[in-house]
């Protein structure tokens, strides 16, 4: 196996579950100083410990770089999570979301295609449902008018996955995963932001005056549902009509599933919850709006459990539990 953004919150876990079952696996990560590297770097160090891993740190932009290590390697399939995330950071360094989100995946699936993959996994984002209001979002729902440019480079690398696809019969499958936390997390994402604030006594900002729902999922269900769906390459859908296209499959060899708890959680329901686990109240300022945000998330996933028989389950309050534990003996906090 082949997992890019190994370092990153949801790829050492991936690559961890993959080791545990006995895969051979082949990390690429360019280490980034988007958020602490001394967080990556202890990540890479415990994944590391593994015999079955080998580590590449080459950037998937760098398409020379990265053709290199699948033709020397030949990967059976790939999990690509690589990526330039954050929403709001898009409205400042757009440019480093095409380098990465767009050229470097653009590399992913030349790789993959060059070398015969017999699957790729990508991560997307329910940020690709943008203005969609219609609630839960289904996988069948149409995703055309994203709000931020992040969300726009997952919906084009969708698209994108889609046309190899069908050019070259390539078995592609993508992973709209909805606000992922648990222990290793991005010191970006609520989750750390909040926790050090109500640890330190400092404030959190609120934006939309609290009136925000998240359809928060744990990093063990995500990551369930990565292998779930990597051990199934996808066939093509016999079903597919081309008078009425479903956006979530194809006449490909294509597939598109939500992972997410299908539980949307009110964002101070979310603080609550964190400030009785922690023992301390939040200190609170609230906003406004950002444009570049929505208002609620909330997961359906019923095209995942039909096609796997899986589909989160974890407790808002179990999964803080465990962040809340792990954050607290990382940082000595």
């Amino acid at each position: 196996m082949l997992v890019t953004g190994c370092a990153g919150f949801i790829g050492m876990h991936v690559v961890l579950r993959l080791l545990q079952r006995g895969d051979e696996v082949i990390g690429i990560d360019n280490i980034s100083d988007y958020y602490e590297v001394s967080l990556k770097q202890a990540r890479l160090e415990l994944i590391s410990r593994n015999a079955g891993f080998r580590f590449h740190r080459i950037d998937i932009a760098d398409g020379d770089a990265l053709a290199g290590v699948f033709s020397a390697d030949r990967p059976e399939r790939t999990v690509h999570l690589a990526a330039q995330a954050g929403v709001r950071y898009s409205l400042k360094n757009p440019q480093v979301y095409a380098r990465s989100n767009l050229n470097g995946f653009l590399n992913v699936l030349e790789a993959c295609r060059h070398n015969g993959a017999a699957h790729l996994v990508f991560a997307s984002s329910s940020s690709v449902y943008g203005l969609n209001a219609s609630m839960p979002y289904r996988v069948s729902d149409h995703t055309d008018h994203p709000v931020s440019l992040y969300g726009a480079t997952k919906k084009a690398n969708e698209v994108m996955a889609h046309s190899y696809s069908h050019l070259f019969r390539m078995p592609v499958t993508g992973l709209r995963f909805f606000t992922v936390y648990g222990p290793w997390g991005r010191p970006d994402m609520s989750p750390a932001l909040f926790t050090r604030a109500i640890l330190a006594d400092e404030t959190i900002d609120v934006f939309n005056h609290g009136n925000m729902e998240r359809d928060f999922t744990f990093i063990d269900d995500i990551v369930e549902g990565v292998l779930q769906t990597l051990d199934r390459p996808p066939v093509p859908d016999p079903a597919f009509d081309r008078e009425h296209p479903d956006p979530a499959t194809s006449s490909a060899p294509y597939r598109i599933y939500n992972i997410g708890n299908h539980t949307p959680v009110p964002l101070m329901t979310f603080i609550a919850t964190l400030e009785r686990i922690i023992g301390k109240k939040a200190k609170i300022r609230m906003l406004p709006m950002d444009a570049s945000d929505v208002r609620a998330t909330w997961a359906d996933v019923e095209a995942l459990q039909a096609a796997t028989g899986f589909s989160p389950a974890t407790s808002l309050e179990a999964g803080l539990e465990r962040y809340v534990a792990w954050y607290r003996d990382y940082y000595r906090a």
